[in-house]
């Protein structure tokens, strides 16, 4: 698996975010063996001059990518991502929730506004804000971006803001897309099993925003 290195990520023991460290440190004694640590961008093997896509969700599960150390692996969020990016080809294998299952990203890169876990999946607003300082150069890092996809409505207002725009002027709008500069941003519901059990959100709407995405990549 390949991922950005610093200055686009925080360090293993950032402590800008003194919850989330305290958090984290935590789980380590807790779970030794998981990952335990803010989670890195996920590349495809052609690295960041292939990426044309980026996915940005809200931050790292527990049991998830907190602990598997891959983005949306691990929990049920993953299983309808991965199975979209796949049924559209922007990735290829087969998803097995380990970040050892061969999986690969193709044309696309995986990130998220917080890097570091929350408790009960709830970042605050300095956190959110404090980890746009890594958001805003992973986003500048891709030199051939192209479209951006939000998942939730708080991934989608540190997105606007990490390229330099007002929200006002940008509103989550599940299905919509907004063009910002040179990019383009489609915003989607999270594709957690919160919002799918309880219909917020059902696989053909998520897929239809991928859709969106390959028309209008051109692929």
């Amino acid at each position: 698996m390949t991922s950005i290195a610093t200055p686009t990520e925080p360090d293993r023991d950032c402590a800008i975010c003194p919850r989330l460290h305290d958090f984290i440190a935590g789980w380590r004694l807790r779970e030794p063996e998981w990952f335990n640590a803010p989670v890195p961008t996920w590349l495809p093997e052609g690295g960041l001059e292939e990426v044309r896509l980026l996915i940005v969700g809200l931050a790292p599960g527990l049991r998830g990518a907190n602990r598997t150390g891959r983005p949306f692996t691990g929990d049920y969020a993953g299983d309808l991502l991965y199975s979209t990016l796949t049924s559209l080809g922007f990735a290829e294998g087969t998803f097995k929730a380990r970040p050892d299952d061969g999986l690969k990203l193709k044309g696309a890169a995986i990130t998220n506004a917080v890097r570091c876990v929350p408790p009960e999946n709830k970042p605050v607003g300095a956190e959110i804000s404090g980890c746009r300082q890594f958001l805003s150069p992973t986003i500048d890092t891709f030199p051939n971006l192209k479209a951006i996809v939000t998942l939730g409505s708080i991934a989608h207002q540190s997105t606007i803001r990490a390229l330099g725009a007002r929200v006002a002027a940008h509103p989550f709008k599940h299905g919509t897309r907004s063009e910002v500069g040179n990019r383009v941003v489609f915003p989607s519901y999270h594709c957690s099993r919160y919002n799918t059990n309880t219909g917020v959100l059902t696989p053909e709407m998520f897929i239809n925003v991928f859709k969106n995405v390959r028309a209008f990549l051109g692929d």
